[in-house]
């Protein structure tokens, strides 16, 4: 077994494994340990493609939403606070009263703070650090425990958002920015890679000689979103990574905000490879 938070908090009896009973562990990145959890018994709950994609290929039950109960579980720790409370309260909804709820995550993702948040609110065990992180774990109070930690859908200039998907709470000014300078006329068949939420399409598609627009998107969340927000019949939706999406046909326009970062860590190498990508979809 290894020396990963998750494993250190199973050997030290901080995360009591139940007997029997599925696993879920939530928002787990693709270079997360989780050996140390039954691997049979554990659901991988992930929407995003590349980590989803990942788990799935070392054999894991893979979901994009909870599915049914669990007899523990293990939140992640994503970037944005709002979809951690909402994950903390989605598990609470889907293992019984009184079973293990274990939070993990790095301090650059706030999780001190939530510790602090839990407190409050439930009895939690010692965290453990370790590698610039913490564990630590509660049992469940109840389903409706954290009720107003549920995730709500918010409107951002008419559009629907969700918590944790990119520019949650504003049009990003990089996005409004390219779209005031896109071509007026645009014709043909068009890819927006890393859609978001459907800002970028949405502007695409007030042109009438736009023939159709695909929304690549690898955030399900995100995704789910920018089908609510562009009903136009010439869109056509893709959950998948942009880096790997292959069309059917070549496309005559890439337009894409993409991005230069990996969690809160600049990437630039990221950009790159979406341009890249973009290269090779055109016609």
């Amino acid at each position: 077994m290894s020396d990963s938070r998750l494993s250190l908090a199973v050997d030290a009896g901080l995360l009591p494994l139940p007997a029997a009973g599925r696993i879920a562990v939530f928002r787990p990145r693709a270079e997360a340990d989780l050996s140390a959890l039954p691997a049979v018994r554990v659901q991988v709950v992930q929407g995003f493609r590349p980590d989803h994609d990942a788990f799935a290929a070392q054999g894991y039950a893979v979901a994009t939403e909870a599915e049914g109960d669990y007899a523990a579980a293990v939140v992640m720790l994503p970037r944005a606070r709002e979809e951690t409370q909402a994950l903390i309260a989605t598990a609470c909804a889907h293992v019984p009263e009184g079973a293990p709820v274990a939070v993990d995550g790095l301090k650059t993702d706030g999780v001190d703070s939530l510790i602090r948040a839990l407190r409050g609110r439930v009895a939690l065990s010692e965290a453990l650090a370790k590698a610039h992180g913490k564990i630590a774990v509660f049992r469940s109070p109840g389903p409706d425990a954290f009720a107003d930690w549920q995730a709500r859908p918010a409107e951002v200039a008419g559009f629907r958002t969700a918590p944790g998907v990119f520019s949650a709470g504003a049009v990003d000014r990089g996005s409004a920015l390219l779209a005031d300078a896109l071509p007026e006329r645009m014709t043909g068949s068009i890819a927006d890679l890393g859609a978001g939420w459907g800002y970028l399409a949405a502007r695409i598609l007030a042109r009438p000689e736009v023939r159709e627009v695909h929304l690549i998107e690898a955030e399900k969340a995100a995704l789910d979103c920018a089908r609510r927000n562009v009903p136009d019949p010439r869109a056509h939706f893709h959950w998948a990574d942009a880096l790997r999406f292959r069309p059917a046909t070549p496309f005559d326009h890439v337009v894409s905000n993409p991005p230069f970062h990996r969690g809160r860590a600049a990437d630039p190498g990221l950009g790159a490879a979406f341009i890249r990508a973009a290269a090779g979809m055109l016609a």
